[in-house]
């Protein structure tokens, strides 16, 4: 049975408050505060990852700060209980325990989900749904709902539920999620600071079966914590499992592969691989897709599975050295075994041009307006763009071919023109009519005598 709502808790907090001993408990509070910004400020100092979620980006924005807050002041009411009756911690308290939770549900799922929309909503939610929490409770309101949520219940099988637990159970799984992924997300971020190459994708794989082990711990906590018998949920897991065999069989078959190509280590972060005509460097590699980066800037996601079942070409797996050509004319006429070493030399002055193997100029052909020289070097960093590396070498080709004086020739074509002259018209004959035989004969060559 729910008791009555009335103020007689809210007129004492109040009448408390204008006492004597509420200066005393407020320069008590006021110490609390400051020693917490005190020991939040010290330990910000010595370590080396700013905007955390313990120290936040200014010290009282963590939640290290609210919590040794809510600390010192519980022992300070604790102490001050047998001298003076406690006003102003009855109020402080609950408002350090909403902030806390607050703080805590910010800064873990801003951290961990940066990239959703709906998060920023969430966010709020939470604050408004704590601070109101916090006015019901000092009003004393907030017992009488909870009694009278109580008096709601229904039952599921033999399970008796009320409105009461459903909403203090939902509170506990989602604190339970966020604490769950608040270890998750330190333990990933310690697992992949100073990780490269093959250690990364290890790495990689480490931290994301940390964060599926405690979601799933976390998610199994939350349920339990609602009132859902997790007994029943064998029968229901079958039931699931089948249909992820058949309906879900593609997003399945893409975690599985984002495990194996984790473990292979066949393709990793930081690769250049080529995958159905699309080039770049691999920026990320989740449990469903990878992410490839172009040398433009463009990313493409692809699914796991498709790395597993086509072909890649990986630039970077065995040997990240890759081979560039570029090719000039010069005329013919030119000592080309004189100028292949100089060639040679200049290119492997340009930055980013690997010394072994060494750059190689090769005469690839004789074309109609001049020979064609075949420039070969090599980079080690592929990932840095290969047209600028290219451009400079073709650059310091020209400058060799400028200072040598040797001619870069241009097209040359030779036209032959054909000139023929049509006899002059006979007077009365029309242009382009043929003479008949008589007209022929009739005709005289100039010089030659006229026949009778």
């Amino acid at each position: 049975m729910a008791r009555a709502f009335d103020l007689k808790e809210f007129d004492d907090l109040v009448v408390s408050l204008t006492q004597r001993g509420a200066v005393a408990e407020l320069g008590v509070l006021v110490v609390c505060l400051l020693a917490a910004w005190l020991v939040v400020r010290l330990m910000q100092g010595r370590q080396a990852s700013p905007g955390s979620i313990l120290f936040g980006e200014r010290v009282v924005d963590g939640v290290l700060f609210p919590v040794l807050a809510l600390a010192f002041a519980f022992a300070a009411r604790v102490g001050l209980e047998s001298v003076i009756k406690p006003a102003v911690f009855r109020v402080a308290i609950p408002i350090l325990i909403s902030l806390v939770v607050i703080r805590l549900s910010v800064r873990v799922l801003s951290r961990t989900l940066p990239a959703l929309a709906w998060v920023r909503t969430l966010e709020r939610s939470i604050s408004w749904l704590a601070w109101i929490a916090v006015a019901l409770w000092l009003t004393g309101v907030l017992p009488s709902m909870l009694d009278a949520m109580d008096d709601v219940h229904w039952k599921i099988g033999t399970t008796r539920m009320s409105l009461r637990n459903v909403v203090e159970g939902t509170i506990t799984a989602g604190i339970v999620l966020v604490i769950a992924l608040w270890v998750s997300a330190v333990l990933e971020r310690k697992l992949l600071s100073n990780a490269a190459g093959h250690d990364l994708s290890l790495r990689k794989i480490a931290a994301t079966l940390v964060r599926t082990v405690l979601l799933f711990v976390g998610l199994m906590f939350a349920l339990s914590a609602v009132g859902i018998d997790l007994t029943a949920l064998s029968v229901l897991g079958g039931a699931v499992g089948v249909g992820v065999g058949f309906g879900l069989q593609k997003i399945a078959a893409n975690y599985v592969s984002g495990f194996v190509i984790l473990a292979e280590r066949s393709i990793r972060i930081g690769d250049m691989v080529k995958v159905d005509n699309f080039e770049g460097r691999i920026t990320d590699i989740r449990t469903r897709y990878t992410v490839i980066r172009a040398l433009n800037g463009r990313e493409a996601i692809l699914p796991n599975e498709t790395l597993i079942t086509t072909r890649v070409e990986n630039s970077s797996l065995a040997d990240p050295r890759v081979l560039l050509q570029t090719s000039v004319q010069v005329a013919y006429g030119t000592d080309v075994r004189e100028l292949q070493p100089v060639l040679e030399a200049a290119v492997a002055a340009v930055p980013r041009v690997v010394g072994d193997p060494q750059p190689s100029v090769q005469l690839a052909a004789f074309s109609a307006d001049g020979m064609d020289l075949n420039v070969n070097f090599w980079i080690r960093d592929p990932e840095n763009g290969q047209g600028n590396v290219k451009s400079d070498v073709n650059l310091v080709v020209l400058e060799v071919l400028r200072a040598r004086g040797v001619e870069i020739p241009f097209p040359q074509r030779v036209v032959h023109a054909r000139i023929s002259r049509e006899p002059e018209a006979a007077p009365g004959q029309v242009e382009g009519q043929v003479p008949s035989a008589g007209e022929q004969e009739g005709r005289t060559k100039p010089g030659e005598p006229s026949r009778p």
